[in-house]
């Protein structure tokens, strides 16, 4: 079935859609992008997202070509052009397309292109994934240091994937100098003795948006939290281990490295924290 997508600040079919072979973000990876999940027809996390955007933007000199209001205007058309109850909402921009391919970056009043189109999801939000929990390998983290950046450069973890799936698991955390820095696409998390162990936000790994709400919903539910890296050994002998990224929301992780962690099952933190994830985001979804 055709999809309605938006390039430039037009709607068409995703079939009529081109970007020009000049484009930096096809040449260089000279983009940034983020990714809405959509529940009952609504967004969800949306003004923490474009926050983030607007941060990458701003941390590699590119301009937003779009102002936050008619941005969500966007989403929300495509979401009802398109049918979405569940699903995702893909947005990046790119620095735009010069006449030719240089690495110096183009002048400043090249247009950046901006795409978006939506990816149906139905079930996303009761993933059977969810209830019998994934597994996991553990890889060194090859990544460039801006982490922090959501930008398109995404060879290294697409291959992390791919290493997982050799396995027999369904996705890798990543290591670096000895310590968990985070998942191929997801923020990693432990849990010993009932605290819930995450790694503290630096340049190192993604500020996700879904971490950001898990550690305040786990807060005000007087679960005690501790932002610090862990290693692999800690988190195979943990009680529990979870991740968390906008289309898994809390996901369990019940097997790192061809170890069982806990029971081997999803645990209670990582049960109770997506419940209210859940809830709490449908509730606040626009």
């Amino acid at each position: 079935m055709t999809r309605i997508v938006y390039v430039n600040g037009d709607y068409m079919p995703d079939d009529e859609a081109t970007v020009s072979i000049f484009d930096r973000g096809f040449l260089f990876a000279d983009g940034v992008y983020e990714v809405t999940s959509v529940l009952d027809g609504k967004l969800i996390d949306f003004d923490s997202h474009a926050h983030r955007l607007r941060r990458s933007l701003n941390e590699l000199d590119m301009r937003c070509p779009i102002e936050t209001e008619d941005l969500l205007a966007v989403h929300r058309e495509l979401v009802r052009a398109n049918g979405i109850e569940e699903g995702l909402i893909y947005l990046q921009i790119t620095r735009g397309a010069d006449s030719d391919r240089d690495f110096v970056y183009p002048s400043e009043d090249t247009p950046p292109t901006v795409v978006l189109f939506t990816q149906n999801k139905p079930g996303l939000a009761d993933s059977p994934l969810a209830k019998t929990g994934i597994k996991v390998i553990s890889i060194s983290d090859q990544r460039w240091g801006r982490r922090d950046i959501k930008t398109v450069q995404l060879l290294y973890p697409s291959m992390g994937k791919m290493m997982a799936k050799a396995a027999g698991c369904d996705d890798a955390w990543m290591v670096e100098d000895g310590e968990v820095t985070e998942g191929t696409s997801n923020n990693a998390y432990i849990v010993m003795a009932g605290k819930i162990v995450t790694r503290h936000l630096s340049n190192e790994i993604l500020h996700g948006i879904t971490r950001s709400a898990v550690l305040k919903f786990a807060r005000e539910a007087q679960m005690e939290v501790e932002e610090r890296p862990f290693t692999i050994q800690e988190a195979q002998y943990a009680d529990e281990a979870f991740f968390t990224s906008a289309s898994a929301f809390v996901m369990p992780v019940v097997e790192l490295d061809g170890r069982p962690i806990g029971t081997g099952k999803p645990g209670p933190v990582a049960t109770r924290l997506r419940e209210i994830y859940l809830e709490e985001s449908r509730t606040a979804a626009i």
